[in-house]
């Protein structure tokens, strides 16, 4: 009966300090910088010129040189346009996007100096519905903690 004792307090243990650190839950940080919202309402004007609805955009706090994951479901057939917009300070740029297989379907990169700067627009149609990942990334050498701008515009009909 007493060798039984310590395996199973030992268990019990692990399952209660097991669950107490199992619930840290990483939470996605807003942020807020005038020059990126600028763009952003440049970009909103632009895009429902042409016939797009906004859908979803989020501002969020990011680290420098480290990817920030977005899933979001896409529909076959449905015309998307995708906009990443950093801060004014970083020098590089980065979109990727994934479909589900994990396959890359887009991987655009900007630097600083070039003409569409700061922005990131990329259009895309699946071919299938279902969910993909678009990462998005920037550098900057002065800060460690960066804004950044995600907005997802879909065509409607009309």
């Amino acid at each position: 009966m007493k060798t039984y004792i310590l395996p199973v307090l030992l268990l019990l243990f692990l399952l209660t300090t097991t669950g107490v650190y199992s619930q840290s839950v990483i939470k996605q940080t807003a942020c807020s910088d005038l020059n990126i919202l600028k763009q952003a309402d440049s970009v909103k004007a632009e895009l429902f010129k042409q016939g797009f609805v906004l859908v979803k955009e989020n501002t969020m706090l990011m680290e420098s040189e480290y990817e920030m994951p977005i899933i979001v479901p896409l529909n076959a057939g449905t015309w998307y346009q995708f906009v990443y917009i950093g801060e004014y300070s970083s020098k590089l740029f980065e979109l990727r996007m994934y479909d589900w297989s994990e396959k890359e379907v887009a991987y655009i990169k900007h630097q600083w100096g070039d003409v569409d700067g700061t922005v990131i627009r990329y259009s895309y149609i699946p071919k299938f519905s279902e969910y993909h990942m678009i990462k998005v990334e920037q550098t900057n050498k002065e800060k460690k903690k960066v804004c950044g701008f995600v907005m997802m515009f879909k065509k409607v009909d009309g």
